[in-house]
């Protein structure tokens, strides 16, 4: 695998190296199908983090333990849009706005997580070139990734908020690829968002346990 690591090409002064470019494209192909409501979001979501994975197995410990949770929510994720399809009338995952109890819940746990991942790695700084950006990111990544399995419009929301730093952080630390694929993620989702959104006001919302019917 060690033809993942090596470069592909030069883009604007930037090595372009093949796990960057291969892992971020399959990504960006997650995120379109994501907006489409394919089921097939998932299988690609995982093997995005397998390229990934094997790129940085072996030499950084911590990219590479962060795509194996990557996967793992990637699995949770089509197990719970099997479970749930056909509940719109397209046959795909109805899409629906989070409680407010169910968004007080992934702020809460975004924020402890980041804290959580960001003194893990200042406590090894092997498995980050840069902590809290990159926690931040990562931890992100995983509330993004759950909002989507249960079908939230604020998935989109999250993978926003998530844009706003990893752009910067790509570009600064050589990960020229991932930089130009982030800035097309930012236009997937507003583009996703809207649809989502508009889809969600004809979509059955949940109600909330001992609320009244």
């Amino acid at each position: 695998m060690n033809w993942l690591n090596s470069q592909a090409f030069t883009l604007f002064g930037q090595h372009i190296i093949w796990s960057d470019m291969v892992g971020n494209i399959l990504g960006l192909i997650t995120l379109a199908l994501g907006w489409r409501r394919s089921l097939l979001t998932w299988p690609v979501q995982f093997l995005s983090g397998l390229v990934l994975f094997s790129a940085f197995y072996g030499h950084l410990a911590g990219s590479a333990g962060k795509q194996a949770v990557v996967m793992a929510v990637a699995l949770y994720g089509w197990w719970q849009w099997q479970r749930t399809k056909g509940r719109s009338e397209d046959g795909h995952i109805a899409p629906r706005f989070a409680t407010w109890r169910e968004r007080a819940a992934m702020v809460a746990a975004a924020a402890a997580g980041t804290v959580a991942v960001a003194l893990l790695f200042k406590a090894y700084p092997t498995l980050s070139w840069d902590p809290w950006p990159d926690a931040y990111i990562f931890v992100g990544t995983i509330v993004a990734m759950y909002a989507q399995a249960k079908g939230m419009v604020e998935f989109w929301f999250a993978w926003l908020l998530v844009d706003l730093v990893g752009v910067p952080l790509n570009f600064a630390n050589g990960y020229a690829f991932s930089g130009f694929v982030y800035v097309i993620y930012g236009a997937l989702v507003l583009w996703g968002m809207r649809d989502w959104w508009l889809r969600s006001s004809k979509s059955p919302q949940p109600v909330l346990e001992g609320a009244p019917a």
